[in-house]
């Protein structure tokens, strides 16, 4: 029904922010990603909007790009999964992130997530398998075992998941497993 909004940002209250089209002041949640990129106040904003109607409230929710919005309405979907546990995991990491976790079935990435549990991390990665990568898009995540392999040594060695990527982008495709470890541990010595 509401598709987009554009207008003067008014107020940023996290995770909610008032937008004022032409008149008319729209409260609309959004993710810390998308908040993060917003505009200072009285400046022009324009966001992409999902509408929920329940039989108590009528909610609106904003998204910086179409894939964000994607990623919230594949989440939806899931059984036992809300808007609101939708945003959380949206604004726990990113929509690239969340797709490569699908892909390499990493439910220890999603239960870092507020409000994540394990079980719900595994339904999660169940239901949007195949999903998620195919809607959204390719991410430039490991291509095969062994760069998988790497990534996980480097995020159970306590690397963040931005400095295990860099680090595995900077190596060479046929390396591998220990030899690829050893060279991306250099890497992130220097």
């Amino acid at each position: 029904m509401i598709g987009r909004l554009t207008g003067i940002l008014l107020e940023k209250n996290p995770p909610e922010v008032l937008v004022d089209c032409h008149g008319v002041g729209y409260e609309v949640q959004v993710s810390m990603s998308t908040f993060y990129n917003l505009p200072n106040l009285g400046e022009k904003v324009s966001l992409l909007t999902h509408f929920i109607v329940r039989e108590d409230a009528q909610l609106l929710y904003g998204f910086g790009t179409p894939t964000e919005r994607e990623a919230f309405r594949q989440l939806i979907k899931i059984s036992g999964v809300g808007p609101r546990t939708a945003l959380a995991v949206l604004s726990g990491m990113s929509v690239a992130e969340l797709a490569q976790a699908v892909s390499l079935q990493e439910a220890g990435r999603l239960v870092k997530v507020p409000g994540i549990g394990k079980k719900t991390a595994e339904r999660l990665l169940l239901e949007l398998k195949g999903k998620l990568g195919a809607d959204i898009g390719a991410v430039g995540g490991p291509v095969d075992d062994a760069q998988a392999d790497i990534l996980q040594a480097l995020l159970a060695l306590g690397y963040s998941d931005k400095e295990a990527a860099a680090a595995l982008k900077a190596l060479p495709g046929d390396v591998g497993v220990s030899e690829g470890i050893k060279l991306a541990l250099k890497a992130l010595a220097r």
